[in-house]
């Protein structure tokens, strides 16, 4: 196992420490998050709920014996496990490498409190050197994505590209399409958020600001609790 590897598996551990039985907890996507939801069912706990964030993780609980529950059928979620891409200054985050921001989104979103999980290179002084991911409806996405490049233009930022794999266009969970702006430097997170929104056609982006509580990040000496 490499030392990313172990740190991942660390932080996840710890991060499945903190359920509690009676809870609803919220299941991340990603190799980050899988190593949580492993250790939660170590665990052994017999009055939890998971709400998984995607159809991956989703499949990995029931095979792991995980009792789940929609997103629908649930009041709120008292607890939310989630891997990053980037851990930026102040808890902002970048995610969606996956591609299920939307549903993470949503289920952070519900949640009472939300734990963000990585290895220690994830920890970075300014976002961006990660490609930032937007998920757009499917319908006129060639338009929506000029208009992407419209507004990255804005902010000296490259055009965002449509994310390809081996088999074709990355498709979401949802049926939609991811474009990923490789930024290298995100100075105004914020108002970058702002703007990707207003544009129709975009769902969301994999701009996570003020939802993470609080990170445990594995490092090779062990795992390191941050707050915002």
């Amino acid at each position: 196992m490499s030392s990313a590897d172990d740190q991942k598996r660390l932080s996840g551990e710890a991060a499945a420490e903190l359920v509690e039985n009676g809870m609803v907890v919220g299941l991340g996507t990603g190799s980050t998050a899988a190593w949580f939801v492993k250790a939660l069912a170590a665990r052994g706990l017999s009055d939890i709920r998971g709400v998984p964030t995607s159809e991956a993780t989703a499949n990995m609980a029931r095979e792991l014996g995980l009792p789940l529950a929609a997103l629908d059928d649930v009041k709120t979620i008292d607890l939310t496990v989630d891997g990053a891409d980037e851990i930026g200054p102040g808890l902002s985050l970048i995610k969606g490498g996956g591609a299920a921001l939307l549903r993470e989104k949503l289920v952070w979103e519900a949640s009472t409190r939300c734990v963000v999980i990585a290895d220690a290179a994830k920890k970075v002084d300014v976002l961006g050197k990660f490609p930032l991911p937007i998920e757009v409806v499917r319908f006129g996405h060639v338009h929506t994505g000029r208009r992407l490049a419209d507004i990255a233009a804005e902010f000296d930022l490259p055009p965002p590209r449509l994310r390809q794999a081996d088999r074709g266009m990355v498709v979401t969970d949802g049926g939609n399409l991811i474009y990923d702006m490789a930024s290298g430097r995100i100075d105004e997170p914020a108002a970058l958020a702002t703007a990707l929104k207003s544009v129709t056609g975009v769902v969301d982006h994999g701009l996570f600001l003020d939802l993470a509580d609080e990170a445990l990040v594995g490092t090779d000496q062990g795992v390191i609790h941050l707050r915002p």
